[in-house]
């Protein structure tokens, strides 16, 4: 049974950043290519929830690498998916932010 997926708001505006940096610096084919790996990952995600690895057991919050400098955070939660935000693997560790 396939889980619906629902933005937080901290979620949708670092999407919207991590966009806007891309397309600045690398071009709309950058931002396709980026747009189509999460969209593509949510629809797998929707499936099989539990894809992500465990982050936060206490708060089950589960991440995955989307690319190599970006990890999704989401939570599972009374039968939905909350995605919680996009974290920029080049920063400090001691900066994530689920």
């Amino acid at each position: 049974m396939a889980l619906d997926i629902f933005w937080s708001k901290q979620a949708a505006e670092r999407f919207d950043s991590i966009i806007e940096y891309l397309d600045d610096i690398w071009g709309e084919h950058s931002v396709s290519l980026f747009v189509k790996k999460v969209h593509d990952f949510l629809k797998i995600l929707s499936e099989f929830p539990e894809i992500g690895s465990l982050e936060n057991k206490g708060l089950n919050i589960r991440g995955f690498v989307i690319i190599k400098q970006i990890t999704i955070f989401y939570q599972i939660r009374d039968k939905k998916i909350i995605l919680l935000n996009f974290y920029d693997n080049r920063q400090k560790p001691s900066r994530k932010k689920h």
